[in-house]
């Protein structure tokens, strides 16, 4: 499907805040509310909507300690449903160059990231090396 003007302006406004009503969205991009009911049900079928959700604030939520977890594997399987249910791990990227995954980790605080690490060493034995960045500022971050 290829997305116009008018189905772009449509995702900015829910981008904005996925809660706006269809009159809401129709006020703000000055598009009929039948034909913004109409696009954003032909985006969610076609896939380029997945779901509405919301944002966080990160330190109402006590996940103000970001970490960003470079890994670099065997020729194994490493990397199991126990790390990617894991509640501190955000998102998970397959990336190419010296490491094969890059995972974004929320935590309370040092303490818990520790905790995690190394229980994270122990029980993935397929991972040769971590490499991790703590991020001292959350300058933006998007759903």
């Amino acid at each position: 499907m290829k997305l116009d003007d008018k189905d772009h302006s449509i995702i900015d406004v829910l981008k904005e805040n996925s809660r706006f009503t269809i009159r809401d969205v129709a006020k703000k991009t000055k598009i009929r509310p039948s034909t913004v009911h109409e696009r954003i049900k032909k985006l969610v079928n076609k896939g380029i909507i997945e779901k509405f959700t919301l944002k966080l604030n990160n330190k109402a939520m006590d996940e103000n300690f970001i970490v960003f977890m470079l890994i670099k594997g065997g020729t194994t399987e490493y990397i199991n449903d126990k790390i990617i249910n894991d509640g501190h791990v955000k998102e998970i990227f397959g990336i190419t160059g010296e490491y094969d995954l890059l995972l974004k980790l929320k935590f309370k605080d040092v303490e818990e990231f520790n905790d995690f690490l190394i229980k994270f060493r122990k029980e993935q034995k397929g991972v040769k090396h971590t490499f991790t960045m703590v991020s001292t500022a959350n300058v933006k971050e998007e759903i």
